[in-house]
Order: C-alpha cells, then sequence, then structure tokens
C-alpha cells in the first residue's frame, strides 16, 4: 500500500492505539471511549479525528451521540503489506539471509583471531563452469571495464581500479556501498586494464563528496599472467590505519570445455593480523558472489556481439567511469 504513512503516524500513538483495541471490540461513542481508555473528552475527539483522516475509524452522529467504528480494510492492507516486507527480508538467498551467515562467521573468526597469523595457510577453493572460451573469460579477468562490473560483492561497488595484467603489474582496488553514488571527481574512474580482485592500471583514479568513506581499499602486484591459461596475483586488504590486514594469495585457472571454460580459483592467506577476523569472515561469501556476477556478466558477453564488449578506440588505455 503506498498510502501507509498516515496510517502508521495514526497509529503509533499509544493512545490513539488504545482506541482502536477499544473499537476493535465493538463500535462505542466518544464518551463512552473517553472513559475507557481514562482520558479527557476533547483529546479522545482528537485522536478519534486523526484516526478518521487516516481512514481507520469510521463515524456517524446517532441523536446527541456521535459513534465510532473501526474500518477492518485498511489494518488487514497494513498487515499484508508488512507480511510482504518480512518476505522479501526473508526470501531464501536473499540479503538478509547473507547478512546472517556472515554474522555467525564473524563471531567465529573473531573468536579465532588471538594472534599474528591465526589465519595463515587457511585456503579457499571456488570452481565456475563459464559461458564463453578462455580468452573471454581472461578479458573479464583483467580488462577493468569488465573486472569493474564483478569485482565485489553484491552490497558493493568499485570506486578505484588498477589492474596491470603482466608479471610485477600493479593493482589496487577501493569500494563502496552499492547504493552510496557520491559525486564523482573528474579525475575518477576505472583504469581500462584489469583483474579480478583489486584495482589496475596504468593510473589510479578516485572519488571525492561521497555521502560515506570508502569501504575498503587493497593493494597489491601480479605474480603470474598467461593469457587464456592462468592468473595470480597478491592482494593486501587494508585496515583503517593502513596497515595490511593480511596477504591474499589468488591463483585463476582457465581450462577450456566444449561449452565454454571451467575456472577454478584457489585463495590463500597469509601475514594474517588480528584485526583481519572481519576480512576473513567474509571471504567465502563475498568472494563466490563475485564469481556468480562473473558468470552473469559472461553470460550476458555471450548473448552480446563480440566487438560490442571490446572498449573502443576512444576509451581503450584511459580512465573510465565504472
Amino acid at each position: 500500500m503506498d498510502d501507509a504513512d498516515p496510517l502508521l503516524i495514526a497509529l503509533a500513538d499509544p493512545a490513539r492505539w488504545r482506541l482502536v483495541r477499544l473499537l476493535a471490540e465493538r463500535p462505542r461513542p466518544v464518551g463512552v471511549l473517553a472513559q475507557l481508555a481514562e482520558a479527557r473528552q476533547p483529546q479522545t475527539t482528537k485522536h478519534l479525528q486523526t484516526l478518521e483522516r487516516a481512514g481507520v475509524v469510521t463515524s456517524q452522529r446517532s441523536g446527541q451521540r456521535r459513534v465510532y467504528a473501526l474500518r477492518s480494510g485498511p489494518l488487514r492492507e497494513l498487515a499484508a503489506a508488512l507480511g510482504r516486507l518480512a518476505d522479501t527480508a526473508d526470501r531464501q538467498g536473499g540479503s538478509r539471509e547473507t547478512y546472517d551467515r556472515y554474522g555467525l562467521s564473524l563471531a567465529s573468526e573473531r573468536r579465532a583471531a588471538e594472534g599474528p597469523g591465526w589465519a595463515d595457510e587457511r585456503s579457499f577453493r571456488f570452481h565456475r563452469s563459464l559461458t564463453g572460451d578462455p580468452v573471454a573469460v581472461w578479458r573479464h579477468l583483467t580488462e577493468t571495464t569488465l573486472l569493474a562490473h564483478w569485482w565485489t560483492p553484491d552490497d558493493l561497488r568499485v570506486s578505484d581500479l588498477v589492474f596491470e595484467a603482466r608479471p610485477g603489474g600493479h593493482i589496487v582496488l577501493e569500494y563502496r556501498d552499492v547504493e552510496d553514488t557520491g559525486i564523482a571527481s573528474d579525475a575518477g574512474g576505472v583504469g581500462d586494464a584489469g583483474g579480478p580482485e583489486g584495482p589496475g592500471d596504468s593510473g589510479s583514479s578516485g572519488e571525492s563528496g561521497s555521502s560515506d568513506p570508502v569501504v575498503g581499499r587493497g593493494d597489491g602486484v601480479v605474480d603470474v599472467a598467461r593469457p587464456g591459461e592462468r592468473l595470480a596475483y597478491r592482494l593486501s586488504p587494508r585496515l583503517p590505519d593502513g596497515g595490511a590486514a593480511f596477504t591474499a594469495h589468488v591463483d585463476f585457472d582457465l581450462r577450456p570445455t566444449g561449452t565454454g571454460t571451467d575456472l577454478d580459483v584457489h585463495y590463500l592467506i597469509a601475514d594474517s593480523t588480528v584485526e583481519s577476523a572481519d576480512f576473513v569472515a567474509g571471504i567465502e561469501i563475498g568472494f563466490g558472489q563475485c564469481l556468480d556476477k562473473l558468470a552473469t556478466a559472461l553470460d550476458a558477453a555471450h548473448d552480446t556481439p563480440h566487438d560490442a564488449t571490446r572498449p573502443s578506440a576512444r576509451t581503450e588505455g584511459k580512465q573510465v567511469q565504472p
């Protein structure tokens, strides 16, 4: 229901809610309602008028009395609207389920983070069967215009990205809340050479004037870059004080199949600090979401003419806005 605000405002007052409960039992005149509510009649009349304007009660004059009755329809509509909100929040696989899963993981990892190196050698493995040949997959792993569309979990977006797809190449990744649009500076954007989990390209860029601070930032270096076959890099998420939370060694292995490409990812943690617990808690969920977004992007690219997904001569090698 689009007009719920007046009804919610009317029902939010405890005195008016008491009157609604009394009228749910049976229609009653103002004087009786005032007595039962232990309130003054003028104030009771004002509350009833507010409820009537909100559509939740109706009244009619009977001799010297004005009798009020409850209208059940608006309450049922409100109950249905609230039920739909609850269903949306509770839907299987929805953001609330992810939030709860992360909360459980967060509590567990914080308990485990007893000292430096607590998560070292912890590893995660991911597999995706992707649409598109290894060349197409490689482009999505290493070109920032494509990388920016999938290299964050569902609730975040890339705001600064550098990825030099060569051994020794620099990686920078900065991200914000997906709904925090901020105000982009003239230099803000994403470079044109990219990679899968950190920012990249020969130039970096940023944003200013955002309503919220940057959610996270990481930097690293490319170790292996064999186009269409293997990509490996190290990436260190940064703590608020600028120190490294841990170092992620991430290895992507691409194998052609009859229908596309099998992608296997090995994610290994090293140099973990106590403060890294919050990051570690989100790896399995967050990186899994990233790869799901990669699969979706490749599905869409598979249905688009090949040239349409390539950077144009005008944008290639330049910074572009994500």
